[in-house]
């Protein structure tokens, strides 16, 4: 299993809806699907980071997420 990959998705959807948390909290609005995003992002990264023998670093994920990039596209 690619921990890796599961670690960059559930970075790209918890970033992706940070900005639907602030514009439905901004306008009044609860932010269901947002939030609900926000939980399987971090889901998906939580279990990337318990489930990888050698774990993840600060330093280490800016290139996992090139090396998942560059694996996927070539």
């Amino acid at each position: 299993m690619d921990y890796d990959l599961f670690l960059v998705i559930g970075l790209i959807i918890a970033v992706f809806s940070v900005p639907a948390v602030v514009s439905a909290v901004s306008d009044n609005r609860t932010p269901r699907v947002a939030a609900i995003a926000l939980i399987a992002g971090g889901a998906m990264m939580a279990y990337a980071v318990s489930q990888n023998p050698s774990g993840y670093s600060i330093d280490k994920i800016p290139n996992v997420v090139v090396d998942v990039i560059a694996k996927y596209i070539n």
